[in-house]
Parts: C-alpha cells; sequence; structure tokens
C-alpha cells in the first residue's frame, strides 16, 4: 500500500433522532520496527485527531493490555488506545475484516453506504458493539487501502464510529472467540465485511488478488515481511520482521506469505534474489496470488 500522508476524520451533520431498525438476534517473535504516522487535518471538518499507523498492533510494539485486547472491564480510554483493522480468515470467509483480537467485523444493512448514519443504537447496539475511536487512538490497517477508512458521528453526537467502504463497523457480542461469524446474516441484515466495505465471501467466490504495481512508484522505506499469511504476527508461532531495504539483495529466515509496504519493493520466491520475482507497491496478503507459493524469501529496494 502506498503511504498515503494523511489521516482525517470526515464528519458529517447528525440528521436528528434516527428509528431504530431490527437489528436480529444471535444464532447458535520479532517485533518490526514503529512504521510511519500519517496525520493531517481535513478542512472544514470535526478533528479526530486518529493516528493512522501502518503495520499491525504488534509491530508497532501497541501495549496488549489496552486496545483491541483490553480486558471488558477496562475503562474506555484503555480500550481506545488502539485499534486494529486487518484482513483474515474469518470462520472461512475471506479476505474478511478482524480487529486486534481476532473478533470478526461486520456491517449492518439498514446503514446507508455512506450515509454518515448508523441506525443501531439502544438496544441494538448492545448487541452490536460500533467500533469507535477517539482522540489519540492509533489505529492500524494491514491490507486496506486507506482510502477505505472513514468515520460517521454516531447518534449522541459525540462517538465516533469507524466506516469501511462508506459502512459503519460493528462487533458481535455472542462472537466468543477469534473466527467466531455467529452474526452473519442474523436477520438477513448482518454480514461479514471484506477490506472494500462488501460482504466477505468463501476464498473460491474472492481469490487473492494483489494490483499491479503503480507507475511511478517510490521506494519502500519500511517493509514489514510476516511468517502468516493475512499478516498474521499473533497467533500461534507466526511473528513479524520490518526491514529497510537496500540496494543489495538481502535473504530472509524461510518463506514469508504477507507483507506491508510504504513503497516499492521487489521480491523473490528463493534466497539471494534467485527464482522468481515480483515488484511489490501495494500491502499483500496472501503471496501465492503473486505465484509465490512458498512466500517471499528474499528482497532489494526497487
Amino acid at each position: 500500500m502506498r503511504r498515503n500522508n494523511v489521516g482525517f476524520l470526515a464528519a458529517l451533520v447528525a440528521f436528528g433522532a434516527v428509528a431504530l431498525t431490527a437489528c436480529g438476534s444471535g444464532q447458535s517473535g520479532t517485533a518490526a520496527p514503529v512504521q510511519e504516522q500519517a496525520q493531517t487535518q481535513q478542512p472544514g471538518a470535526e478533528q479526530s485527531e486518529v493516528d493512522f499507523l501502518r503495520g499491525t498492533a504488534n509491530s508497532n510494539k501497541a501495549d496488549k493490555a489496552t486496545g483491541d485486547r483490553a480486558p471488558a472491564a477496562a475503562a474506555p480510554e484503555v480500550r481506545l488506545k488502539w485499534v486494529e483493522l486487518r484482513v483474515a480468515n474469518a470462520g472461512g470467509l475471506e479476505p474478511a475484516v478482524v480487529n486486534g483480537a481476532g473478533r470478526t467485523v461486520y456491517w449492518f444493512s439498514d446503514d446507508p453506504v455512506g450515509g454518515g448514519v448508523s441506525n443501531c443504537n439502544g438496544d441494538c447496539e448492545k448487541t452490536w458493539t460500533p467500533i469507535t475511536v477517539t482522540k489519540g487512538t492509533r489505529l492500524f490497517f494491514p491490507g486496506i487501502k486507506r482510502e477505505n477508512i472513514g468515520f460517521i458521528k454516531r447518534e449522541d453526537g459525540k462517538t465516533t464510529q469507524v466506516t469501511i467502504g462508506g459502512r459503519p463497523i460493528y462487533l458481535f457480542t455472542k462472537d466468543e472467540k477469534a473466527g467466531d461469524i455467529k452474526g452473519q446474516n442474523v436477520g438477513n441484515k448482518w454480514f461479514v465485511i471484506n477490506p472494500e466495505g462488501k460482504r466477505a465471501t468463501a476464498p473460491a467466490e474472492s481469490p487473492a488478488t494483489t494490483p499491479a504495481p503503480a507507475p511511478g512508484a517510490k521506494p519502500a522505506g519500511s517493509v514489514t515481511f510476516f511468517s502468516g499469511k493475512n499478516f498474521d504476527d499473533f497467533s500461534g508461532t507466526n511473528f513479524a520482521t520490518g526491514v529497510k531495504p537496500e540496494a543489495q539483495c538481502n535473504d530472509l529466515r524461510g518463506g514469508f506469505p504477507s507483507l506491508t509496504t510504504d513503497g516499492s519493493v521487489k521480491i523473490w520466491s528463493e534466497p539471494g534474489c534467485k527464482g522468481k520475482s515480483a515488484v511489490v507497491t501495494d500491502d499483500v496478503r496472501d503471496t501465492a496470488a503473486l505465484g509465490f507459493p512458498d512466500g517471499a524469501k528474499s528482497y532489494i529496494k526497487a
């Protein structure tokens, strides 16, 4: 993903009291260096002062007792220290979006796309928890394009909710662990969201793809390689390693199937910059889509 040095809150005018619509009911390593921060203000908009950071919570050394991984009883200021939205496999749906604890993220069909309003309030939001941020929240977004992330004001006029592709996003309280998708298709209104703000589907219906290198991309100043696909550096033995590409070949310890980058980097399928190669200018959630089934094993500044 090319670095976009802007971070903004698209604050929209509240539309007055919104009638509560049906919500449905539940059914049965090595840490990488901190990535560069992107943050400026959008003229004329109320500012959230959210810090947009590339990489993951782990690669940015976020406190694991705060943010998305804070205890349920933690104070709001602790839980809002950081929010992570990452690409993953959620209950067999891929690409899907999960938070920093691996919990599945949903959208609500009664919320108008790009409408700047959430229709899940009151009792609804007790079951479907809005994903929110506040001043100073660090927001990590590996695998999601910066332009797909936005914000709205909730019904109280104070709380800032995150959107993906113009859709307000939520967690389902009845999901008990990472990978649960108990909220999928509840009331035929709730769906797992993908990185573009659409309905997440099974991999066969939504294959991993990587955009062609953008012309004139600047050389990467920082790349984070992950030992698991989908930028996984927190489950099992997976980990991340951060590097600064140089004009000489560098080997990785084994194959790394996903990476985030702030510019252009060239990767190879074998050590010593041998075998298949590809120039990457965007985050890659699965190098198999590039013809690297065993991951990237070496790299060079492009």
